[in-house]
């Protein structure tokens, strides 16, 4: 059956033209995005190794991983206090972006004598009594300037009401194309949704005009954009990973060839830590996660040691060329454990359990605060034993034969075995991470993407959406408000052009004070 199935899909492009002249648009692509799904499907099924818990999960995606849903039972950290009643889920100093309203008191103010006991003097407390009151509004509004005229009944002349300078000289404030990338490219609407909304609210925003302003903002901000991927290529840590990404363009040019090379196309995600302060970037194309950084890397300036590259196991992650302190990720490693929990219960918790152990020492490093060499230490003091005990356990068992090399759990031993300098590299090296969940988060921005616009039309347009991705990501890192970001950018891309380094999303405050300084 599936051979027959793979037949049917060497002819699938044949037969979909063929299709298309007997159905209707939405027909066709109902019966277009099956043959895709069927095609997929196929794909993974030909992956090697891939378990039924495995196909599972890349189906209907994966619930969490939790050690108390994977073992059972008690969970195996205590549990967070609860709240207390009363208390609303977010306090009033998260609306970073509202608008405060300074309310007095109507009949007394600071400095009177109490009109309760007539004694004291009533002080201004620093904390005011606060009243939250959540409004909405459309994504893009429009406001309709309506010029007075008047005509002369003898001569004719018409007079008209001069514009007034709020009105402006353009028909789209920059602040649409900012609102556009952000909801396309941070929040996953694609434009043909933003433009059913805009036209259901009474403001039309066809598609081509989002793109437009879009695109025109993506200029503006290219400047800042260049700086951060130089910023992240003197990261002193680095994360990386790709996924899966189509872009209508490469696809056909693929197609075109008679036997090409390589046939994916990928969106690459990278986060450096640099210093204090962290960069994310998106890169879009036909290149791997490793020839990606080896790009990044060629721009790091030639004093800076090698960096800490974290990644998971696959080869095509190294960037070739270029040296780096290879991790890799120990969620992967407990994952390999996690899905073959129902055919070896025991055994696995006992694994999970370590894992819990040595993410309890990291949770213990961050809350104190601790800098690269004291977390060393203390994972040295506490993590060590833990791994060293686990290691032994898993030579016992396969000297002892009570686990089958080739069985599941064997597997999943071999693959930490044959990595175990990579995944222990946070008990050598300072700051040395545990795992690559900071680029597994990263690349969840582009996967919505993926899911609801489905596909780039072109290199350029995917080079627009990994624009605006790097820089929200990277602003939401440093808890900063993306749109107030780009706004300030785009509206001063002049001083942002010449000085970018001023204009980065940690820093960008001061440099937006000093060009609103008088004189400046």
């Amino acid at each position: 059956m599936i051979e027959e199935l793979k037949g049917l899909f060497a002819h699938r492009q044949s037969l979909l033209e063929a299709l298309r002249v007997h159905l209707s648009r939405e027909q066709f692509d109902q019966i277009r995005r099956i043959f895709e799904l069927l095609d997929g499907l196929l794909a993974l099924l030909d992956q090697k190794n891939l378990s039924i818990a495995r196909l599972r999960q890349l189906c209907f995606g994966a619930s969490t991983e939790s050690a108390r849903n994977v073992c059972g039972g008690r969970p195996l950290k205590d549990p967070k206090k609860a709240k207390a009643k009363g208390h609303g889920r977010n306090p009033h100093r998260r609306y970073t972006g509202a608008r405060r309203v300074r309310v007095s008191h109507p009949t007394v103010k600071a400095g009177q004598t109490c009109p309760e006991c007539s004694r004291g003097k009533l002080r201004l407390r620093p904390n005011p009594a606060v009243a939250i009151k959540v409004t909405a509004q459309p994504p893009v509004g429009a406001v309709i300037h309506e010029m007075e005229q008047l005509r002369c009944d003898t001569c004719g002349r018409v007079f008209t009401a001069p514009i007034p300078p709020e009105a402006g000289v353009e028909k789209y404030d920059p602040s649409v194309g900012v609102m556009v990338g952000l909801m396309r490219y941070g929040s996953g609407m694609p434009f043909y949704r933003l433009e059913r909304l805009q036209k259901s609210l009474g403001v039309p925003l066809p598609a081509s005009v989002q793109w437009e302003q879009a695109h025109r903002i993506a200029r503006d901000l290219q400047p800042v954009h260049e700086h951060l991927i130089t910023q992240a290529a003197q990261a002193q840590v680095m994360f990386s990973d790709d996924t899966t990404m189509r872009v209508s363009s490469l696809r056909k040019e693929i197609q075109s060839q008679d036997e090409p090379t390589r046939t994916g196309l990928f969106t690459t995600g990278i986060v450096g830590k640099v210093e204090d302060h962290s960069v994310s970037l998106f890169i879009t194309g036909r290149k791997h996660a490793g020839e990606n950084l080896a790009a990044l890397l060629e721009r790091r300036n030639a004093p800076h040691p090698p960096p800490i590259h974290m990644c998971d196991g696959l080869s095509r992650n190294d960037p070739k060329g270029h040296p780096t302190v290879d991790c890799q990720c120990n969620v992967h490693a407990r994952r390999g454990f996690v899905e073959i929990e129902s055919s070896f219960p025991e055994q696995t918790r006992k694994v999970i359990e370590s894992f819990t152990a040595i993410y309890r020492v990291e949770a213990q490093a961050r809350e104190a605060g601790l800098s690269a060499q004291e977390r060393l230490r203390l994972h040295q003091t506490h993590s060590q034993p833990v791994l060293e005990e686990l290691r032994t356990w898993f030579a016992e068992l396969i000297a002892d034969r009570k686990i089958e090399p080739n069985s599941g759990f064997g597997k999943a031993i071999a693959y930490m075995d044959k990595r175990w300098d990579q995944l222990t590299q946070f008990l050598r090296v300072p700051g040395a991470p545990l795992d690559n969940n900071s680029a597994e988060r990263l690349l969840k921005m582009a996967i919505l993407h993926r899911k609801n616009s489905l596909f780039y039309r072109s290199q350029q347009g995917a080079d627009v959406g990994d624009l605006f991705m790097s820089l929200v990501h990277t602003c939401r890192g440093h808890d900063v408000n993306p749109f107030d970001y780009m706004m300030a950018v785009v509206t001063n891309a002049k001083s942002a052009k010449t000085d970018p380094g001023r204009w980065m999303p940690w820093n960008y405050p001061s440099a937006l004070r000093e060009a609103a300084a008088p004189g400046a």
